[in-house]
């Protein structure tokens, strides 16, 4: 199989990143170890950040986020027996940021990639880093049924986290084969 990108990590940044290459009509692979079940009620933080609200609605996956977080405009510290509100808005020019959990974004980018036609390969076990210092970069892994499969890519990102088993091999290889 071939792909322009193959991404490890169907997380936040892996799905992420999966939506705006589609958006610039770039083909890519999510690779994943857990199931979707297991992604999506995996209990995580639970605030964003204005920017991410933001790209979240423009990139097609805010709706929910608008209906259902709460956005949260300042916080309350006390010291000295006095309590100081801290403004968000006052502070940002009108900025806020939004509770809304890691899992519910999860949820929201998985329906998003899957509604549009994308590639996300649940369960997939031993994801091995293939020929990184050549101009075809592949991926092999076991599929969920234990079957054995290559992908062949462009460029290969990690988005698996910071206990994900691409960390040694693409830490510090910037790999690709041609310019997208």
């Amino acid at each position: 199989m071939r792909t322009q990108v193959g991404i490890i990590g169907a997380g936040p940044a892996g799905l992420l990143l999966s939506q705006l290459l589609h958006l610039a009509g770039i083909e890519s692979v999510v690779l994943e170890s857990r199931s979707r079940d297991a992604i999506e009620a995996t209990i995580r933080a639970g605030i964003l950040e204005h920017g991410t609200v933001d790209l979240m609605e423009r990139i097609g996956a805010g709706e929910r986020l608008k209906r259902e977080g709460f956005r949260h405009d300042g916080i309350h510290l006390r010291f000295d027996g006095r309590t100081r509100r801290i403004d968000f808005p006052e502070l940002t020019g009108g900025k806020s940021v939004y509770l809304y959990p890691q899992h519910e974004v999860i949820k929201d980018l998985v329906a998003l990639r899957l509604r549009l036609g994308g590639d996300i390969r649940f369960e997939v076990k031993n994801v091995t880093l293939h020929d990184l210092d050549t101009t075809a970069p592949r991926l092999k892994y076991a599929n969920s049924q234990g079957a054995v499969e290559e992908i062949h890519c462009d460029y290969i990102v990690g988005c698996d986290g910071t206990h994900g088993g691409d960390r040694g091999e693409l830490k510090s290889k910037l790999v690709y084969r041609r310019g997208i």
